[in-house]
């Protein structure tokens, strides 16, 4: 540990490996789940853009999903990607406080958005024939202004809060500039408020979570009062993409915020912090369009798969989704 007067000018980051061909490995690794995390999230909003059919709220709050998804992965892996590659641990404290920030603006916005998209799907089914009505094209675009402004108040929060602190170390435990890593490194008071802020979001984020569950209750209620089983499974496959993605967030989310604090590394630390900033926006375009007709026939059209659906094994296109 070294000891810091004032704010430091670089933190280190925590490497995978001093072995030289396991950073080659990490690296290659973080690149090809980047790239599909990347590849899937940009068809997803291209063809919701482009596909007029797609033009409802349900696909207008997952492509600004799909945004916040390329965000929240674009902040943390090209760095330790790249770091690996030059046998490097080092980040300026411009790009820490950069990560910090953009890392929560997306992370909040996120949730926020899954929130929003857990009540359009209650009216959807709950209230059908007031559908239209309530989640009407003005209400939808005050909805989206409402989760950005919502991240960037986090974000200007959480990052305010953190690098106000003074750090005796610039030693961080983890691959990118985690919050709860800074803080560890906190040697004043100051240690406390970001505690609280994390506190204080880590509730509201339980407080979303509680509205989901309670809210999909009502959903699954109100389905098994439909009378045809079709109309039962086209619910429900409306549904269950979106909560299997709020479930990976919130309690991969869970192992990185809410656990006791360590004064140890663990492997767990960072195999926990991989699956929370990786996993969900890699599975989330593939959660949404595995059974979704409609998305998988907006991205045939985007890709001019026609003639490839028509000379590829069933058993590829089954794999692909399409």
């Amino acid at each position: 540990m070294v000891n810091l007067t004032s704010s430091p000018s670089e933190f280190l980051l925590l490497e995978f490996s001093p072995v030289r061909e396991l950073q080659i490995l990490h690296s290659v690794v973080f690149l090809a789940l980047y790239l599909i995390a990347l590849m899937g999230n940009s068809l997803i909003s291209i063809a919701i853009a482009l596909d007029y059919r797609l033009h409802t709220p349900m696909y207008f709050f997952l492509m600004n999903l799909a945004i916040c998804d390329i965000g929240t992965i674009s902040i943390t892996v090209p760095r330790s990607m790249l770091n690996s590659l030059m046998n490097s641990r080092r980040i300026s404290y411009s790009e820490c406080v950069a990560q910090v920030f953009f890392f929560f603006f997306f992370e909040a916005s996120d949730f926020v958005l899954l929130t929003i998209m857990a009540h359009d799907r209650h009216v959807a089914i709950c209230n059908p024939l007031q559908y239209e009505i309530i989640m009407n094209k003005r209400s939808c675009i005050q909805m989206v202004i409402t989760v950005w402004i919502t991240g960037l108040l986090y974000a200007i929060l959480h990052t305010s809060g953190t690098f106000s602190m003074t750090f005796c170390s610039n030693i961080v435990e983890q691959f990118y500039c985690e919050i709860p890593k800074l803080m560890k490194l906190s040697c004043d008071s100051l240690y406390f408020v970001e505690m609280g802020l994390l506190v204080l979001s880590t509730s509201a984020a339980f407080g979303c979570f509680i509205f989901i569950i309670a809210t999909y209750v009502w959903i699954f209620s109100a389905v098994h009062r439909i009378p045809s089983e079709q109309g039962q499974q086209k619910a429900l496959s409306t549904c269950l993409p979106h909560l299997t993605v709020v479930s990976i967030l919130m309690f991969t989310g869970v192992f990185v915020y809410v656990r006791p604090p360590s004064n140890i590394s663990s492997e767990p630390d960072v195999i926990f912090a991989v699956i929370y900033t990786i996993l969900p926006s890699m599975l989330n375009p593939f959660i949404y369009s595995m059974r979704n007709k409609e998305i998988q026939a907006a991205l045939c059209k985007l890709m001019n798969l026609k003639h490839f659906s028509s000379t590829t094994p069933r058993f590829v296109l089954k794999l692909l989704g399409l």
